[in-house]
C-alpha cells in the first residue's frame, strides 16, 4: 500500500507525538539545589554595609609614548605586596588606564601609562590614613607630585 504525502505526514506527526509523549512518563523528582556558599557574615565580608566608601587612587606608572621608562609591572607588583596588600589584605581591584596630568608649572600635560587601585573598606579614620600613607608611599617611592584620590559612599555586599 502507498501512502501519499498527506499520510506521510500524517505517520510523520504520530511518530513524533508518541516520542515525545514517552518521554513525558514518569521522571524522580529532584529536589532543589542547596543554598551557594555564602561570604556573609564577617567583619571583612558583610551582608549588608554602613559607612563603606570606595576609593580610587590614580598612579602614574610613567610617559605612555617611553614604556621602557617609568615603573614597569614587577616594581608595581612589589609596590602592591608592600605598600597596598598589607593595609587592605580583604581585597582590591587594579585597572590599566592611560592618563593625562598637567604638572606643577607644565604648559601641557604628560601623557601617562596608569593605574587605578579600587579599594572598598569601612569609611574609618584608621583606613583613611591607610590611604594616605599609600598615596605617600607611592610619592616618595617615584617623586611624583600627586596621587589622585576619588572617594565615595558605597553599598557594598558579599
Amino acid at each position: 500500500m502507498r501512502l501519499g504525502s498527506v499520510g506521510l505526514v500524517a505517520r510523520s506527526f504520530l511518530l513524533t507525538t508518541a516520542t515525545l509523549l514517552a518521554g513525558c512518563g514518569h521522571r524522580p523528582v529532584q529536589a532543589a539545589p542547596a543554598a551557594a556558599p555564602t561570604l556573609q557574615g564577617d567583619a571583612a565580608h558583610p551582608g549588608t554595609t554602613q559607612g563603606w566608601v570606595r576609593t580610587e587612587l590614580y598612579f602614574g606608572l610613567g610617559p605612555a609614548d617611553h614604556p621602557d621608562q617609568g615603573i614597569n609591572e614587577a616594581q608595581w607588583r612589589d609596590f602592591l605586596d608592600r605598600e597596598v596588600t598589607p593595609r587592605f589584605p580583604a581585597g582590591l581591584s587594579v585597572e590599566d588606564v592611560y592618563g593625562q596630568w598637567l604638572g606643577k608649572g607644565k604648559a601641557t600635560p604628560e601623557r601617562l601609562r596608569s593605574k587605578v587601585l579600587i579599594i572598598l573598606y569601612p569609611g574609618t579614620d584608621e583606613n583613611r590614613a591607610k590611604i594616605d600613607a599609600i598615596r605617600s608611599a607611592w610619592k616618595q617611592k617615584t617623586g611624583d607630585q600627586s596621587v589622585l584620590r576619588a572617594t565615595q559612599p558605597a553599598d557594598v555586599s558579599f
